[in-house]
């Protein structure tokens, strides 16, 4: 299986990421928090609207198993676990290793509820 990697280069540095280990991002402002499978954080100096652009310029087609939920979070569908309205939680896991546990506003959770299960699109 090929990777797929996204860098995100700054003055100072450059954070290299298989897209496919990114559970999650996080808006924190002007910067972007970065959670991957190995609990490995990086921040880069975009906001969450530019990384949203900044990855579907980068990734084409494949920036689409990234959904952007609210105004805090960019997800990785590959990871969603439980979608939890009432208590308005997301828990990403991988089944083994991690369950990340994120707060998110009940619509976001109702609106990406529906969306998973819209039955797919055939091409």
């Amino acid at each position: 299986m090929a990777q797929n990697i996204v860098m995100f280069n700054s003055r100072d540095e450059l954070l290299r990421l298989d897209i496919s280990k990114i559970v999650y991002f996080e808006g924190d402002g002007n910067y972007t928090n970065i959670m991957t499978v190995n609990k490995l954080k990086g921040t880069v100096c975009m906001n969450l609207s530019h990384t949203e652009i900044f990855l579907a310029s980068q990734l084409g087609s494949d920036a689409s198993v990234f959904i952007r939920l609210g105004k805090r979070f960019i997800i990785n569908t590959n990871y969603i676990y439980q979608i939890s309205i009432q208590k308005q939680h997301l828990i990403l896991s991988d089944y083994d290793h991690f369950a990340f546990k994120i707060g998110v506003s009940k619509e976001a959770l109702k609106k990406l509820k529906d969306l998973m299960l819209r039955p797919k699109q055939k091409n």
